[in-house]
C-alpha cells in the first residue's frame, strides 16, 4: 500500500499497544515502524531492475523481519525514552511491523510474508492506493490524537478506525468473488476458452475490477463495474513468447517471468524486444490499449549481458487513466 496508509496503519497500531502509557508518542514510533518495510525499495537504486523487484516485499516484509528486528528496535528506543517497558516496545515493534505486509499482501504485487519461502501471498483484493480504506481510517486516528491518553474515547476512536479499516478489507473479498461470477459467466456466454483467470480491483477503487485470462495463444484483459448492463468486452493479447527466441534460457529472463508469475507478453517495437507485465494492465481503459503500466525493453549487448530498462511513464498518461478510470467506474 501506499505510504500514508502504511503510517496510518502503523500508528493506530502503536496507538492500540501502548497509547495508554505513552500517548501521542505511541502513534509516532507506530507510524515510523510502519514505513520501515518499506525502505527495501532503496534496492533499487544500487541493483539492476530485475533484482530490484525479487528484493521488492521480500525479507523485509516477512514475519521474520518482524521477530528479528522488533527486540533490536525495542532495545534501542529504551536507551533514550523514559518509558522502559521493553515489552511493550517489543509488541509495538512487531505489531506495526508485520501487520504492513499482511495489508501489502491484499494487493495484486503481494509479500513473501514468509521468506525465504519464495512463493508471495497476493489476495489482489485491493489496490495499492485506496480512499476508501485510508481516509475514514486516517479521520478516526486524528480525533485519537486529540484526547488525552487516558480518555476512553481515545481507545474508541482508535478501534472503530482498525474496525472499520478491517471490515472494508473483509469485504473486498465479497466484491472480489461476485466480480470474479461476472467475469466467469460472461467468458462462457462469449464462447472464450480459458485455463485460468485472474480479478483484480482497478486503481483508487473496488467498483471497477480487472480480470486477466489465460488461453492457449493469447491473454484477455477485461472491465467490469457492478454499475455494467452491458456485455463485457475483453481486449485479446497475443503471448507472441517465441519472440524470446534463444533469450528464453537466459537466467534473467527466467527470473523475469517468475516475477510476473508467466502473465506476460512479447513485443517488438521499433526494432526493440519488449517484455510486458500483464498482471497490473493498461494504462488506458480503452478496449485493446497497449500501453502496459508495467513495460520492460530487453536491451542484449555483444558480451551476452541482458538488462532489462522500464519504459517511462508521464503525467499526461496517468490524467488520462484517471479521466477513463472515473468514466468505466460509471458503467458501460
Amino acid at each position: 500500500m501506499d505510504s500514508l496508509t502504511q503510517i496510518v496503519l502503523g500508528a493506530a497500531v502503536g496507538e492500540a499497544v501502548l497509547g495508554k502509557k505513552i500517548g501521542n508518542k505511541a502513534m509516532l514510533y507506530g507510524a515510523i515502524a510502519g514505513t520501515i518495510p518499506d525502505l527495501d525499495t532503496f534496492a533499487s537504486f544500487y541493483t539492476d531492475t530485475v533484482t530490484g523487484l525479487e528484493l521488492h516485499r521480500g525479507f523485509t516484509h516477512s514475519v521474520l523481519f518482524s521477530v528479528l528486528f522488533a527486540p533490536i528496535f525495542a532495545w534501542l528506543v529504551t536507551r533514550f525514552e523514559k518509558y522502559k517497558d521493553f515489552k511493550g516496545w517489543c509488541w509495538l515493534f512487531f505489531l506495526a511491523f508485520v501487520t504492513h505486509p499482511i495489508l501489502d499482501a491484499h494487493t495484486t504485487w503481494g509479500t513473501q510474508l514468509f521468506w525465504p519461502l519464495e512463493n508471495r501471498l497476493a489476495f489482489k483484493t485491493i489496490f495499492v492506493v485506496d480512499p476508501l480504506y485510508t481516509v475514514p481510517f486516517l479521520v478516526f486516528l486524528i480525533l485519537t490524537m486529540f484526547q488525552k491518553k487516558t480518555d476512553p474515547k481515545r481507545r474508541k476512536y482508535n478501534n472503530l478506525g482498525l474496525i472499520l479499516s478491517s471490515s472494508y478489507l473483509a469485504l473486498t473479498f465479497a466484491l472480489k468473488s461476485a466480480a470474479f461470477y461476472q467475469f466467469k459467466k460472461q467468458l462462457e456466454e462469449q464462447n472464450i476458452a480459458y485455463t485460468e483467470i485472474e480479478t483484480k480491483p482497478s486503481p483508487l477503487n473496488t467498483i471497477l475490477w480487472t480480470a486477466n485470462v489465460e488461453t492457449k495463444n493469447a491473454y484477455y484483459i477485461g472491465h467490469y463495474s457492478f454499475f455494467d448492463t452491458k456485455p463485457i468486452k475483453f481486449s485479446k493479447y497475443t503471448k507472441n513468447h517465441h519472440l524470446l527466441g534463444d533469450l528464453l534460457n537466459n537466467t534473467k529472463v527466467q527470473r523475469m517471468i517468475a516475477i510476473s508469475k508467466g502473465w506476460y507478453t512479447v513485443d517488438i517495437y521499433n526494432d526493440n524486444l519488449y517484455f510486458n507485465d500483464l498482471r497490473f494492465g493498461t494504462l488506458s481503459m480503452n478496449y485493446k490499449a497497449h500501453d502496459f503500466v508495467f513495460s520492460y525493453k530487453i536491451n542484449t549487448y555483444e558480451n551476452g549481458t541482458i538488462v532489462f530498462e522500464e519504459k517511462p511513464k508521464n503525467r499526461a498518461q496517468a490524467k488520462k487513466l484517471l479521466a477513463d478510470l472515473w468514466k468505466r467506474i460509471k458503467g458501460n
